[in-house]
């Protein structure tokens, strides 16, 4: 069976139902009837329905057929133009298998399929052309001499224009284009035909033709030039933290001094009593710190289910899927995370912390979500995500991972905090003027620079996906990147907390955090490079959506790796303090 999807962009955000009434595309008989969909399948916009094209299982090879004509007023012809001029495609799936056009890579001369097919042709943009006849290839494997499966479906559009009353010809090669006039009425005659060709691929490798992996050189390189940076960086951080803390554990602890020989405690060491005390906002930080940990627990799961291949593209939806059950059920993680950290800070108010882990970032990511789906509304998108599903992912939030949140802060809170190497002087010391560089947003941003280094390539591929309606699937090359960059935030992290203590500056608990965190705010900035370098986005709505995603991916990504570098800086700090004798 042939279903319709909704009508992707390349030139905007804004996506339509496959049968919008301002197209006018042939409807199947008894009217369109949506197929059911997965949670992850709605929340990626996909809307599929049935459609009116007769194809079965190696029927024989079809003559030009007449799907329907219609009549298109110039008000919903300016509409389709607009559309052409922005590059919207069609998304047909036969047998779960997208239809695409065949291209060639240029670097590396391989063909592949592109899922989708141009609505039309706007080479020349004052008179863009309607594709209303299409020549379906359908290619399909024999295994065995009772078995077909259909393993490829390619699909070449064209636009027939002159009369649309005349007979039909497929083979029609120099007729003229189907231009549709803004400012009367247009008869449009849809055809189509269907050729069935048999292929060697076999069914288990039917999707590499689709998931065509651009330039894989770029990939290696990037993740060589990144192992090699993390190398570099982790042997600096060892040599300069190996020699200046031996150096000074090794004075601090020689108990062979003179009587006549006064030793001053200096650097790092001078903050010993101040070290664990209580940061400033140390709620804010541990809800931060276990939803966070909530994020790095549902990446790391999502991307293992990847790596072992249980995210199949021919399961629509399934990362979605796999991401907001795992959030879901690690809600028992945050709470445990930031029940525990909250009370290592000397907070008290439990039943507070309990309750803002279980709700601050839910109740943040719904509201963007749902402010960016009710402008999705207004345009008459399909993007928007039904009302039912909205109320099926507050069930999911606020039933089951705010409980599970809830207990896992219960057991945070039983647990008590981490016992610490000193203790905490009664009365504050003074803090000297601490240099520009380690001032909290300098440092973010140092620090932020080389994990984003590590990443930013795999990232442009990312976003590719994302906002440029390109396939993504790999997850090898993605998996090894995400190791790279928390080692890398985490030894950054470490590297300006030890600079920060040297510096007699004992507030290093935000510290820590906003250098984990400082790759968000590259992130961020280089999706405004992304958007205005490599999209072309035609209209302001688009651009405000654009946006709205960017922010919300760049504050997880904030709240990502903001934990790592808090989480192993708090260990380092320990092992630190532990390491020499306070007198």
């Amino acid at each position: 069976m042939l279903a319709g999807n909704d009508h992707a962009k390349l030139k905007s955000l804004i996506n339509y139902d496959y049968y919008n009434p301002n197209f006018h595309f042939c409807e199947p008989e008894g009217g369109p009837h949506s197929e059911p969909e997965s949670l992850g399948s709605i929340l990626f916009g996909d809307r599929i329905f049935n459609s009116p094209y007769d194809i079965r299982m190696l029927q024989k090879n079809m003559s030009c057929q007449t799907l329907c004509r219609q009549e298109i007023p110039p008000e919903d012809a300016k509409f389709i133009n607009d559309r052409i001029r922005e590059d919207y495609a069609l998304n047909w799936l036969v047998d779960g298998l997208p239809a695409a056009e065949m291209k060639m890579d240029l670097k590396t001369g391989e063909t592949f399929y592109d899922m989708g097919f141009n609505l039309g042709n706007d080479d020349v943009p004052d008179a863009p052309e309607l594709h209303n006849h299409y020549e379906i290839v359908l290619k399909y494997h024999q295994p065995t001499p009772d078995v077909y499966r259909v393993v490829g479906v390619l699909v070449w559009p064209m636009s027939r224009g002159g009369s649309q009353a005349a007979e039909l010809d497929c083979n029609a090669a120099d007729g003229p284009p189907l231009i549709l006039s803004e400012d009367t009425s247009n008869s449009v005659r849809y055809t189509y035909r269907v050729t069935w060709s048999e292929s060697e691929t076999p069914w288990a490798t039917r999707w590499d033709n689709y998931l065509h992996i651009f330039d894989p050189r770029i990939h290696w390189f990037s993740l060589v030039n990144s192992i090699v940076i993390v190398v570099f960086l982790c042997v600096m951080v060892s040599m300069i933290l190996l020699r200046s803390v031996t150096r000074d554990i090794s004075r601090y602890n020689n108990s062979d001094l003179g009587d006549d020989v006064v030793q001053e405690d200096y650097g790092w060491k001078l903050v010993h009593g101040e070290v664990f005390r209580t940061p400033q906002h140390p709620m804010l930080l541990s809800v931060m710190v276990g939803n966070g940990s909530q994020l790095c627990a549902m990446t790391g799961v999502t991307l293992v289910f990847a790596l072992f291949g249980f995210l199949s593209p021919s399961n629509r939806g399934s990362l979605a899927t796999v991401m907001m059950v795992c959030w879901t059920f690690f809600g028992s993680i945050g709470g445990y995370i930031s029940g525990r950290v909250y009370a290592s800070l000397g907070g008290t108010k439990k039943r507070e912390n309990t309750f803002l882990t279980a709700t601050v970032l839910p109740s943040i990511v719904f509201a963007v979500v749902f402010l960016l789906d009710l402008f999705l509304v207004t345009k008459g998108s399909s993007g928007a995500v039904p009302f039912g599903t909205f109320l099926f992912i507050v069930i999911l939030w606020f039933g089951i991972s705010a409980p599970l949140s809830a207990v896992g802060s219960y057991f945070g809170a039983k647990h008590g905090a981490i016992t610490h190497p000193v203790r905490v002087n009664p009365i504050p010391r003074q803090i000297p003027p601490t240099p520009r560089y380690l001032r909290p947003w300098s440092a973010m941003l140092l620090a932020g620079i080389l994990p984003f280094g590590a990443a930013f390539v795999e990232l442009y591929f990312v976003l590719s996906s994302l906002f440029a309606s390109r396939a993504y699937y790999a997850f090898g090359f993605l998996a090894l990147t995400a190791g790279v960059v928390s080692l890398t935030t985490a030894t950054v992290s470490i590297l300006f907390t030890y600079f920060v203590l040297c510096a007699e500056e004992y507030r290093w608990h935000w510290r820590a955090f906003l250098a984990g965190g400082g790759s968000a705010v590259w992130l961020f900035l280089y999706g405004i490079f992304y958007w205005a370098s490599r999209l072309t986005l035609g209209s302001v709505s688009s651009v405000i959506l654009y946006m709205g995603y960017l922010l919300l991916l760049a504050m997880l990504q904030f709240l990502v790796t903001g934990t790592i570098g808090f989480l192993a800086t708090y260990w380092a700090v320990r092992r630190l303090y532990s390491a020499i004798r306070i007198d």
